[in-house]
């Protein structure tokens, strides 16, 4: 399992233990599961979330 595909499945699982439901809930599963997602993509190497952030400057 890469380490990415763990921590989308770490952020989702931390969604569900907040969410209220709704979709206030479901903005809120995406968005943390979003979150760790590039988190544990990034400490494991799979890419730069720095770069994607930072963007294209001259």
């Amino acid at each position: 399992m890469k380490a990415s595909f763990a921590g989308l499945t770490v952020g989702l699982l931390l969604a569900l233990a907040v969410i209220t439901g709704g979709f206030t809930g479901f903005l809120l599963a995406i968005v943390l599961g979003g979150i760790g997602f590039a988190i544990a993509g990034h400490l494991s190497g799979e890419y730069d979330v720095v770069e994607k952030v930072r963007g294209r400057r001259g």
